[in-house]
């Protein structure tokens, strides 16, 4: 089979920041090409100093540039560029996007069309885990249309219940209901606001399964139906389901329950016959019992931490797995804890509100067991526009204890002056007792009190 060099040989980032810049060094070192695609505001990027050629496609909005599928489209075709990579967010898991890529003989590195509807649309990959033998939380077996409906599921299922919208991700359109005074007023508002931001009203009801943790598998499948798993990520610090820290392994997650979870995820992306890099991500309840809540099909923002643990290139396997190659008798083999913090210009001290702006000074942490992914440098402007991540600071050593040390000590040496940012949250958090034993939920933040200097 021809190495990935040959069948590549150059690739379109269709992203920006941090993520495109991390693909863009994996293709280097694979001695492929890169294109970089930028939106004016970005025109200082990093990333588009980096790669071998850049196209500006338009102004800041997003819908403009990097959600613009034929400035994309159009970008590839001038730069003879043969295979776009998505990265995450943006376009990563649109259907049509790979369709379209498809259609002109560009290959998407990532899902094919098929494969994104059938796990992005939640309500249909319920029906094919639930097929897939895969455990699932109790709930409607489809859309719920009317209130009617949603009083019978919500009845059957047991309150508290959660209104969730089959398209799209991060917490929008999501309502927690109590009673059943509280559900005609949630699941209009969970209606519309779904439409605002996803263009897609439909919503299903699940049994809220309070005080969980948040565990995800890592996956990689090939196009020879090998799957294999790469241990879990636990995603269970986070702000209005936004994940803020990750680490592998799980402290609650012994090998037996391992092997379960993972049995579970390699069944569910045999069940679509899936193909690269993905996601499978569960609700943990207290009595040990996992969910599946969604999949992923793409890279994940905390990939670092099972590439470090595992020792794997993450966006490579994906290149691979794109080129044909075949993941059968790989083996990858765990090592240590690894713990992400994600860096945002956000405000901790007056509840998290955005802070872009110029960065004056950009000076990252080093030594053994440290890495930062960023696009970010001293003079910088962080801009308004886009997601609030600058860099994300992961940490590898032997033992939990080791790697929360390890952070703390990360973070001391992280300066950025300019903005506000969320590392001196991070910094309470490794201190925090409650953080450090290992248990806790995701209602942890609920009783964290940030300190103000």
């Amino acid at each position: 089979m021809p190495s990935p060099t040959t069948v590549f040989k150059k690739i379109l980032v269709a992203n920006r920041g941090e993520i495109a810049l991390r693909i863009m060094q994996t293709c280097r070192e694979m001695g492929i090409s890169t294109v970089a695609v930028y939106s004016k505001v970005d025109a200082d990027s990093i990333h588009v100093k980096y790669a071998d050629e850049a196209v500006c496609i338009g102004p800041a909005l997003s819908r403009e540039s990097y959600l613009n599928i034929p400035r994309l489209m159009a970008a590839a075709e001038v730069t003879n560029a043969d295979a776009i990579h998505p990265g995450y967010g943006f376009l990563a898991e649109n259907a049509d996007f790979s369709d379209v890529c498809a259609s002109a003989g560009i290959k998407f590195i990532g899902p094919s069309a098929r494969m994104i509807n059938q796990m992005g649309d939640k309500n249909t990959a319920k029906s094919t885990m639930i097929a897939a033998n895969v455990p699932v939380v109790p709930g409607s077996p489809g859309l719920v249309t009317d209130l009617k409906e949603a009083i019978e599921v919500a009845n059957k299922t047991g309150y508290p219940v959660i209104i969730k919208p089959t398209a799209g991700g991060g917490g929008k359109g999501m309502r927690v209901v109590h009673e059943e005074s509280q559900l005609e007023k949630a699941l209009n508002t969970a209606r519309s606001e779904a439409e605002q931001a996803f263009g897609n009203s439909g919503v299903y009801i699940e049994k809220f399964l309070e005080n969980p943790r948040h565990v995800e598998i890592q996956i990689l499948s090939d196009q020879h139906g090998n799957t294999i798993h790469l241990g879990e990520r636990d995603c269970t610090v986070q702000r209005r389901h936004q994940k803020l820290i990750e680490e592998t392994p799980s402290p609650v997650v012994d090998e037996a329950l391992r092997k379960k979870m993972g049995d579970a995820a390699v069944a569910a992306a045999r069940a679509i016959n899936y193909e690269g890099a993905g996601t499978i991500e569960f609700l943990l309840d207290r009595h040990k019992d996992f969910y599946f809540m969604e999949m992923n099909t793409r890279i994940q923002v905390e990939h670092p931490v099972t590439e470090e643990r595992y020792d794997v290139d993450i966006v490579k396997e994906q290149i691979l797995a794109a080129a044909g190659e075949s993941l059968k008798g790989r083996v990858f083999t765990p090592k240590g804890h690894s713990i992400e913090c994600r860096i945002n210009a956000e405000d901790p001290e007056h509840m998290f509100r955005p802070s872009p702006g110029k960065l004056q000074v950009f000076h990252t942490p080093g030594g053994h067991g440290v890495r930062v992914d960023s696009h970010c440098y001293a003079s910088y402007v962080v801009p308004s526009n886009y997601d609030s991540m600058i860099a994300k600071l992961i940490v590898t050593a032997h033992t939990r204890e080791e790697a929360i040390e390890r952070m703390s000590r990360a973070l001391d040496e992280f300066i950025v002056v300019g903005i506000s940012t969320t590392i001196p949250f991070h910094k309470q958090v490794m201190h925090n007792p409650v953080f450090r034993s290992g248990d806790y939920d995701t209602s942890f933040l609920d009783s964290f009190r940030f300190e103000k200097k």
